[in-house]
């Protein structure tokens, strides 16, 4: 891992009318390192990264991009930065098969304006060789027929082919049974090892402590701790979930209005 963050978000706030979703968020994920966001429901997770993602624009705060002030605006400045996000529905079409999934919105056409599905196929059937996924034997089967840990990885597949420099999982491993979470945690590993930063978030304390390398838990829309996963145990971790210190208090601010 090197010192320069792929991502650093500095005193990142986001209201929904009345709610206070987030609240000077600092967070932070470098080349190679798996950072795990936990957090109880409700704690911002999902608007955090949706800020990230730029579906929801952050209202104050400040987005640094291997060291360089960003401003993202909507999902394509994500993507062009190298942002991708495998939400928990995956996203995929049943009724295509795994190319086309993987290229879906951004499909390669030869010299005559046709679809190149030779050049995508290849692509696609590296792609997942270099994550190391063998339990896909074929990239022209449809989607509906895989299994969820195969869906999961050609969701995975589909969001680091595209020159990906951070790779967004949100809760890879729920509703998978226990070899088809093994597969999908082996994958987490993989990317990290090949570079890139990783956001896990996931309410699985024994997937974080299995893969991530740190993690930042949120409480009530405001991170109250960060650990380095070899310095810490679960116990810890649950306690700044549930009791973690908050900066301020949420309502306090109507209530001395009123």
């Amino acid at each position: 891992m090197t010192d320069t963050p792929v991502l650093e978000l500095q005193g990142v706030s986001k209201r929904f009318g009345a709610v206070q979703a987030l609240f000077e968020v600092d967070f932070h994920v470098s080349p190679g390192e798996v950072m795990s966001l936990v957090g109880d429901n409700g704690a911002g997770k999902s608007t955090l990264i949706k800020c990230i993602a730029g579906i929801h624009p952050a209202d104050s705060g400040e987005f640094r991009f291997e060291g360089q002030p960003v401003h993202i605006s909507g999902p394509k400045d994500a993507a062009d930065l190298g942002i991708e996000v495998v939400y928990q529905d995956l996203a995929l079409c049943d009724n295509l098969d795994v190319v086309e999934n993987m290229y879906l919105g951004r499909e390669l056409v030869d010299g005559a304006r046709r679809l190149d599905e030779t050049a995508m196929e290849a692509k696609a059937q590296e792609t997942l060789r270099s994550l190391s996924v063998t339990t896909v034997s074929s990239v022209r089967q449809t989607v509906a027929g895989l299994s969820g840990g195969q869906r999961q990885s050609v969701a995975v597949a589909k969001a680091v082919m595209w020159n990906s420099k951070l790779v967004i999982l949100d809760e890879p491993t729920a509703a998978l049974g226990v070899a088809q979470t093994r597969q999908v945690l082996e994958l987490v590993k993989r990317l990290g090892e090949q570079g890139l930063a990783v956001v896990l978030i996931s309410h699985n304390l024994h997937d974080i402590f299995e893969v991530a390398d740190s993690i930042t838990v949120l409480r009530l829309g405001q991170n109250v701790a960060e650990f380095k996963r070899t310095e810490t145990n679960p116990q810890q971790v649950v306690e700044a979930i549930t009791a973690g210190k908050l900066s301020k208090i949420p309502g306090q601010q109507q209530e001395a209005l009123a």
